[in-house]
């Protein structure tokens, strides 16, 4: 089990330019209505952190609303030590963490070589055809298959930053990990996943 996580403190300026945390302080004073605000704002992006990792759609649900449990019982020591989305995300973490142990040992990763190429240039670009719509659904399934291959540390990362928008600085205090380490799981996981789509988009290309 996992105490209330303790994450950098942010600036001054930082928590006013954080609407986040003004609702969530609201909350810890008894202001339902800021809960509720809380909670639409952020229940996609919650869910889907844990569906796309997990592949199953009940356990996602209830690491899910677990989440969201644990936030209501922090609420009345709540304070303002990080960002909103950092603090939440680093409790779904926690609860990640615990059902993947309690599973198998969390990979491990070593600081890959190679280059840093963008995830764009993972699948050659065909000239414009009339089968383009269908290719762009294949295109995304097989991202889809290669994401739900990599190693956890490495799908969290690249999720929180390509999907959700995280800076390697914010996915480094929401895994509790520093800046390297965080920043080559995104590497090893954009390499991996070229990899994986030019070799699967290949094998498709070689049956048609």
């Amino acid at each position: 089990m996992h105490r209330e996580p303790s994450v950098t403190k942010v600036s001054e300026d930082d928590v006013v330019k954080d609407p986040d945390q003004t609702l969530m302080m609201q909350y810890a004073q008894g202001d339902q209505g800021a809960f509720e605000q809380l909670y639409h704002k952020h229940k996609g992006g919650l869910y889907r952190y844990f569906k796309r990792q997990l592949g199953d759609a009940a356990l996602a649900e209830d690491l899910y609303q677990e989440t969201w449990s644990r936030v209501i019982k922090a609420a009345a020591g709540y304070e303002q030590r990080a960002k909103f989305t950092t603090w939440l995300y680093r409790i779904a973490h926690n609860l990640l963490i615990d059902h993947v142990r309690a599973l198998k040992p969390v990979d491990s990763l070593s600081d890959p070589a190679g280059d840093e190429q963008p995830l764009e240039a993972v699948i050659p670009s065909d000239e414009s055809g009339p089968d383009d719509q269908l290719e762009d659904e294949q295109k995304a399934s097989i991202l889809k298959d290669c994401i739900s291959l990599l190693p956890h540390v490495q799908k969290e990362a690249f999720l929180l930053n390509v999907e959700m928008g995280f800076t390697a600085a914010a996915i480094g205090e929401i895994a509790g990990v520093g800046m390297e380490a965080t920043k080559s799981r995104i590497r090893y996981a954009n390499q991996a996943l070229k990899a994986c789509v030019q070799q699967k988009w290949q094998e498709q290309s070689n049956v048609r």
